[in-house]
C-alpha cells in the first residue's frame, strides 16, 4: 500500500483504506443502517475506486457533500478525521479480500460499506485503540 498523492498524474484504478480517527463517542444516522454508535478510537475503512482513486479520495476529504455511501455519513461528523490514506492498484475483488484481512485487526461495524457484497463490513474499529 502507498500513501495517496493527489497528483499522481493519472487515473489509478484500485482499492484504498481510509484510516479514520473518531475523537469522541458519537451516534450517527447512516442511511438504511439507521443509527449506529461509534466509540472513540481508530477505524479503517476499505473502498474501491475503479474510476480513479484520486477523485474518490478527494471526495472523501470534502466535509460538505451529498451523502451517498455509508462512509459519507461518518465523515460528515465533527470530531471525525481521516488521518491517513493508503491505496493499491488492484481489481475490485481485492476490496473484499482486504476487508477479510482487516477482520484480524479490528471489530467490524456490521453491514457498513458492504451493501454490494457478502462481507460482514468494510469498516473496522482497530483493536486496542481508543
Amino acid at each position: 500500500m502507498k500513501i495517496v498523492s493527489l497528483n499522481t498524474g493519472g487515473k489509478i484504478k484500485g482499492i484504498y483504506i481510509l484510516f479514520i480517527q473518531v475523537k469522541r463517542d458519537i451516534g450517527v444516522e447512516v442511511g438504511s443502517l439507521g443509527k449506529l454508535k461509534f466509540n472513540k478510537g481508530n477505524y479503517a475503512y476499505v473502498g474501491s475506486a475503479q474510476n480513479g482513486i484520486e477523485k474518490r479520495v478527494a471526495r472523501h476529504l470534502k466535509r460538505k457533500k451529498k451523502k451517498f455511501w455509508h462512509i459519507d455519513y461518518l465523515l460528515a461528523q465533527g470530531g471525525v478525521k481521516i488521518e491517513k490514506i493508503a491505496y493499491k492498484e488492484a481489481p475490485k475483488e481485492e476490496e473484499c479480500r482486504t476487508a477479510q484481512t482487516l477482520l484480524k485487526f479490528g471489530e467490524p461495524i456490521i453491514g457498513f460499506g458492504c451493501s454490494d457484497c457478502s462481507c460482514k463490513s468494510h469498516l473496522f474499529k482497530i483493536k486496542g485503540e481508543g
